[in-house]
Parts: C-alpha cells; sequence; structure tokens
C-alpha cells in the first residue's frame, strides 16, 4: 500500500492547480509542513474539513475543527448578528479564530508556519428550506511565516437541487479557495480559474471574490469582479462608487431599482439627462420612495469591448468615472433585458425600471435575437415585463432628417405593432419627458473621438465632474497616444 509520502511524490508542483482535483490539492496541504490552520464551519456539515481528514495526514495541518450550529452558542463565540449567513458573521468568525490561533501557537511554531484559517457559513436545501441556497466563506492566511494576514473571502450560490449535492460542492469549493490563496496567491487569473475545479459554473457560482493583504499587493478587486464574469465563474458583478466590491444581496435586496445600460466611454450629459429624466418618472410610480431606490449603471461584457478586446485600464478609467458620479456599476454577461431582468427579480419584488434609448428599445423588437427561447419574443417579454417591470426610453434624432424618434412614434414590425401598442396603452414602456434637446446629438463615439484628437469641444458634450477627472488623470487616452499594451492588471 502507498504511503503518504509515496503519494505526494505524484502530485504537481504548487502553483498548477489547474491540474489538480480536489483530493491531491487536500493532500499537498496536509503534508506541507509549513501550513497549519483551523476550520469554523456553520450550515452544511463540515464539508470542507472532512476532505482534509479523508485524504490522510491531516493531523499537519489541522489545529481545531468546529462548528456552533445553534444560534446562542454561536453567538456566545462570535458575537450577536442579525443574519447568519452574511458577510458579517464570516468576518466575526475569521477575527475569532485567527486571534485564537496565532495567539496559541505563534509561540511555539510561528516561526517555521504559514497559519490560516478557513470559515463558511451557509444556507443549504433543507426540508424548510426551498429559496436560494448560498453561503460565504473565507481564508484568512499568512504567506510567508511571521508575516501580516492577508484574507480572500468569497460569496457562492450553490445550484444543485439536492442538499447532498450541495454538501459536496461546498466542499470542493472549499478546498479549491485554500489552495488558492495558499499556492496561487501571486497568479491573479489562474486563482480565480482553480475556484471551479471539479466542479463547473453549473454546480456553483462565485459571485463576488475580495481580497486584502500583503499576498495581494497589486490586486484591484474591481478587476477580479470583471474577471469572475469574463471566465464565467458568475453572470454578474457589483461594486460601489468608491470601488467597494459587494454582493449582490447587500445592495439590491427589497430596493426599487432603476438601472441604465451604456459604455460609458465616457459618460456624457446624454448618459444624465436620460438618468435623471427617468427618475423624475420613475419616483411617481405607486410605492417608489426615494430612500428606497437605487441606481445602478450596467456595462455588459459586450459594452467593455475595445477593439474586440475587453483592455483592464480602458474598464477601469469608465468605472472611476462612473464613480465620480456616485453610480454604482454592475458587469454582467446579460445580453438580453429579460436576463436582466430575471436576475433583478432575484433580489426584489419592488419596482424596477430600465432606462434605455430608442435604438436599444428598437432592438428589442428584433426577433432575431430570440431564437433560442421557445417561444421567441413573446416568452422573452413575458419574462421581461413580469412585476410590472417598465422601460423608460430617451428620444432619438435622425442625423439625416432631423426628425426626433420617440417611444410614441416609434414603427415596429407590422405583425408586432398591437403587442407594442398594448405595452405603450399599458406604460410598460414610457417615453421619457422633459428631456433636453440641445444633447440629443451626443454620442459617446464621437465624444471619444474628440477627445483623443485633441478636439476641446468634448468638455462641453460630458458632465464638469466627468471632464474634471479625464483631463486630471489622463483618463481614456486623453492627452497621450493610446497604448494597446497599457494594462492596469492585478499582478
Amino acid at each position: 500500500m502507498a504511503t503518504l509520502k509515496d503519494r505526494l511524490v505524484c502530485l504537481p508542483e504548487p502553483g498548477t492547480g489547474g491540474s489538480m482535483g480536489t483530493q491531491q490539492k487536500a493532500l499537498q496541504i496536509n503534508l506541507d509542513p509549513t501550513k497549519y490552520g483551523a476550520f469554523a464551519e456553520i450550515g452544511a456539515g463540515q464539508e470542507v474539513a472532512r476532505w482534509f481528514f479523508r485524504v490522510g495526514g491531516a493531523s499537519g495541518t489541522i489545529a481545531k475543527t468546529m462548528s456552533a450550529y445553534d444560534m446562542t452558542v454561536s453567538d456566545a463565540i462570535y458575537g450577536p448578528s442579525d443574519r447568519y449567513v452574511s458577510r458579517y458573521r464570516l468576518q466575526q468568525m475569521l477575527d475569532h479564530e485567527y486571534v485564537l490561533l496565532t495567539q496559541r501557537l505563534a509561540a511555539k511554531r510561528g516561526a517555521s508556519t504559514r497559519f490560516f484559517v478557513f470559515a463558511n457559513t451557509v444556507a443549504a436545501q433543507s426540508f424548510q428550506r426551498r429559496d436560494e441556497c448560498h453561503g460565504w466563506m473565507g481564508v484568512r492566511f499568512q504567506h510567508a511565516p511571521e508575516s501580516p494576514p492577508s484574507e480572500v473571502i468569497v460569496h457562492v450560490r450553490m445550484l444543485d437541487r439536492e442538499n447532498l449535492q450541495q454538501q459536496e460542492a461546498l466542499g470542493v469549493m472549499g478546498v479549491n479557495l485554500i489552495y488558492a490563496a495558499l499556492n496561487l496567491h501571486h497568479d491573479f487569473e489562474g486563482f480565480l480559474r482553480s475556484l471551479n475545479d471539479d466542479l463547473g459554473s453549473e454546480r456553483v457560482e462565485v459571485d463576488m471574490a475580495k481580497c486584502g493583504g500583503p499576498a495581494f499587493v497589486g490586486f484591484d478587486n474591481r478587476l477580479v469582479s470583471l474577471k469572475l464574469v469574463q471566465l464565467g465563474l458568475t453572470s454578474s458583478a457589483m461594486f460601489t462608487a468608491d470601488g467597494e466590491v459587494v454582493q449582490a444581496s447587500e445592495v439590491l435586496y427589497k430596493k426599487n431599482i432603476l438601472v441604465e445600460r451604456g459604455t460609458f466611454r465616457p459618460p456624457t450629459k446624454v448618459t444624465l439627462d436620460m438618468l435623471q429624466c427617468a427618475q423624475a418618472q420613475f419616483v411617481q410610480e405607486p410605492g417608489v420612495r426615494g430612500e428606497d431606490l437605487l441606481v445602478l449603471m450596467e456595462m455588459t461584457l459586450h459594452n467593455l469591448l475595445d477593439g474586440g478586446t475587453i483592455r483592464p485600464r480602458d474598464f477601469l478609467d469608465r468605472v472611476d468615472l462612473l464613480g465620480t458620479m456616485g453610480k454604482t456599476v454592475l458587469i454582467s454577461n446579460y445580453g438580453a433585458y429579460h436576463r436582466l431582468a430575471a436576475y433583478l427579480f432575484r433580489y426584489t419584488k419592488q419596482k424596477i425600471g430600465i432606462v434605455m434609448g430608442l435604438p436599444s428599445l428598437r432592438e428589442i423588437f428584433d426577433e432575431k435575437y430570440y431564437t433560442d427561447l421557445e417561444g421567441g419574443i413573446l416568452e422573452s417579454f413575458g419574462r421581461l415585463f413580469k412585476n410590472e417591470l417598465k422601460l423608460y426610453v430617451y428620444p432619438y434624432r435622425d442625423p439625416v432628417t432631423g426628425s426626433i424618434i420617440t417611444a410614441g412614434n416609434l414603427l415596429v414590425e407590422p405583425h408586432l405593432r398591437h403587442l407594442y401598442g398594448y405595452l405603450i396603452e399599458n406604460h410598460f414602456i414610457q417615453g421619457l419627458r422633459e428631456y433636453c434637446p440641445d444633447y440629443l446629438p451626443i454620442f459617446s463615439p464621437d465624444v471619444l473621438a474628440r477627445l483623443r484628437a485633441g478636439d476641446t469641444q468634448w468638455e462641453q458634450m460630458v458632465p464638469a465632474e466627468v471632464a474634471r477627472l479625464i483631463k486630471e488623470r489622463r483618463l481614456l487616452g486623453y492627452g497621450e497616444e493610446k497604448d494597446p499594451n497599457d494594462s492596469r492588471t492585478p499582478h
């Protein structure tokens, strides 16, 4: 029978996480005498710690495992919490367990050991619970003995239908996260890719990841969010105006939501006018109050393309410009609006409004975009307009004729006109009122071209704070030759 040392010889070197299975990862950590940690798991059994016991050699890795299921016991250990499956509870767990681990063991083995603590808090499928199953997990660790700790936390959605499958997926994800934190923190993309090893996006979705500490110097968590969507680990990611990465339920829960999709390259006076006009009409809807209103600026992966490529610096420039306007940013791969609507419906039953230009409304009525749906355009609209979702449409001035096309006079295909009329008459589609006619000739591509060509007229086409930031920080290629190799990567 092969010994643990014999099995270790067959394992790949650290840093090749994509070629290793869950058992190999757990065994390699167990047989590395420089790594030692504690596990605290709540909500779906000790599924992560179980892997390290199963493969053998766990005494070399595990100082302690625990699971405080009872709420009173949990509060006594970690302190009170309004929500037990939350980022706040996860942070309490990591804080408490890391302090205990280092206090008890630093003097004995701190000079030669990289301490780590893994924690998770999960709401899995049960007889009583049939709604969304999700959880928070994180690792606090030292990238070198006696170094200050670094930390990575993720939010996961478990997509399996049965509890046992969810528990298994949770265990695999936890091992992947620990291995990535300890061995792949120098490799931004490899770190994220490894999270779904032995799983796949059909079982687990990672819709938020946040890294910090000396092991992640140079990481930008906004780029981490973008890469999660690009790699298919999630369909969307979100961060606030100040760049803070957030999980959707933290900001969308029970909110009235107004969302504007665009390229924002750069945000123009039209961008702002569309939003202000839509907001003025949206707040008049029954049940919509200003304090419960969240405004989102959404960019799809397609919107982010620059010459067929998504460039990190270009992406961050746009995000910085939206941030200076105080806007929360959503990155998604929801090309179809009904998919965006389904995402928002997941977190709120309140009112939702989508702001768009007339050309986007025209595209919505193009049936070629719905060939993947058995019910075609009718199925798409059934998904889009449920829960009384509203479309707020900004007019378009034809550059040739000068005619202004609005939601009220748009002509769609003859066989769709009754459908369009129904949506207009029932106010599912509303033309924006009180817009500024002087802004209609403004288009982002023209503004960007003027900006890069040194034509100062672009400054009159964007909000003052946007113009100021572009010039101060030389964003979007202002005042310089565009370098296609320039990328603010998080390596």
